[in-house]
């Protein structure tokens, strides 16, 4: 029998790059299957639904309360349009025309990325207009302050490999800003591991994926006060009704939520020694200079680091990724510009490491085995 991998003609991608929505985000766990598949067999209420697994969400952020979603992107569209138009239905059904209520999101110029789409679209999908402040290597408070007026409705926080990690307002100078003025914080924490800390900086709503760090099915989370939360879910009758999140979905984000934490630590360290031994075998390929980094946004993975040089590996950064996509290997390469390419453990199985060596070693070799 063909799987439907094969009949769609869509072979499955090994993925050294790391827990990519372009690759499918994560793999999941049996028990998160399971789950879902429990979904799948029953009808449930699901405004019920929506408010019980808002208590899931709170047990593991710490928050008082949550709100699920499809992803973190439009956590962030519904976050905004939670603070524009609240829980009044004639504003919500308006959206994203926000009318005379204020809608205006701050955020650092560096901080105004693109993660596949422009964070901005999202704020705009939510009724607001993003204002980017300072300079993409430089924002201060007094550049926060300077863009706060009287159609200010929320400060936004991007915390993302892909922001500028340097030359930043600090987080918590944007929330005792966003306290002086009584002016919300919401935080772009899509990819962070630990689910606790972003909810306790005081930030109003806080936004992640449960998808990425936490290995459930493509979906989000909104947390933060039970009112905010309140807001967050009303949206379902506005501009996330196209947003809407299946009950299999909302099963399998609980049951990755409740399974996810215990040995972050453990796996971090087990990591490392991994990469270190990949690093071993892969620097002695032509041109190839490896060692193993840390992640630049500061959570606790530990990457091998390929450096490229053109003149003795025969291509560039960006033409040795291509050359592996080609033959099915997709590794980490933000920064192919620079020369430089990363592998990802986390997604990464045993014999799928076994693979990528094989057929990186075969690139060079001249063929593919």
């Amino acid at each position: 029998m063909h799987s439907l991998h094969e009949d769609l003609g869509v072979p499955p991608a090994v993925n050294a790059s790391g827990k990519m929505t372009a690759l499918g985000g994560s793999v999941l766990d049996e028990r998160v299957i399971s789950a879902m598949g429990e979904a799948a067999r029953q009808h449930v209420v699901m405004d019920d639904l929506l408010v019980a697994v808002g208590r899931e969400i709170a047990r593991a952020t710490g928050a008082e309360d949550g709100c699920p979603t499809t992803g973190a992107a439009s956590g962030i569209a519904i976050a905004v349009a939670s603070v524009i138009a609240g829980t009044d239905l004639s504003r919500i059904e308006a959206l994203p025309d926000a009318g005379d209520a204020p809608r205006e999101v701050v955020l650092p110029f560096g901080h105004s990325v693109h993660f596949g789409a422009p964070i901005r679209q999202m704020v705009a999908l939510g009724g607001g207009r993003a204002v980017e402040v300072g300079s993409a290597s430089k924002v201060t408070v007094a550049h926060l302050e300077g863009a706060i007026g009287p159609d200010t409705a929320a400060l936004l926080y991007v915390k993302s490999h892909h922001a500028v990690q340097k030359g930043m307002v600090s987080l918590a100078e944007t929330v005792e800003t966003g306290r002086r003025h009584g002016i919300p914080v919401i935080v772009d924490a899509a990819a962070e591991e630990d689910l606790r800390h972003w909810p306790a900086t005081g930030a109003d709503l806080v936004v992640y994926s449960g998808g990425k760090a936490v290995g459930g099915p493509t979906s989000g989370m909104i947390c933060g006060s039970a009112a905010r939360m309140a807001a967050c879910r009303a949206q379902y009758g506005g501009i996330a009704r196209p947003m809407k999140v299946g009950k299999e979905t909302l099963f399998g984000l609980v049951q990755a939520l409740r399974d996810y934490g215990s040995d972050r630590a453990e796996a971090s360290g087990g990591q490392r020694a991994r990469m270190e031994k990949l690093a071993a075998r892969l620097a002695v390929l032509p041109g190839i200079t490896t060692r193993v980094v840390g992640d630049e946004a500061g959570r606790a993975i530990h990457r091998t680091e390929l450096t490229v040089d053109p003149a003795a590996a025969g291509r560039d950064a960006a033409g040795l990724a291509a050359e592996l996509a080609a033959v099915g290997v997709h590794v980490r390469d933000h920064h192919a510009v620079t020369g430089r390419l990363m592998i990802d453990p986390r997604p990464l199985r045993a014999d799928e490491e076994e693979l990528l060596v094989e057929r990186l070693t075969a690139l060079f070799e001249g063929a593919h085995r």
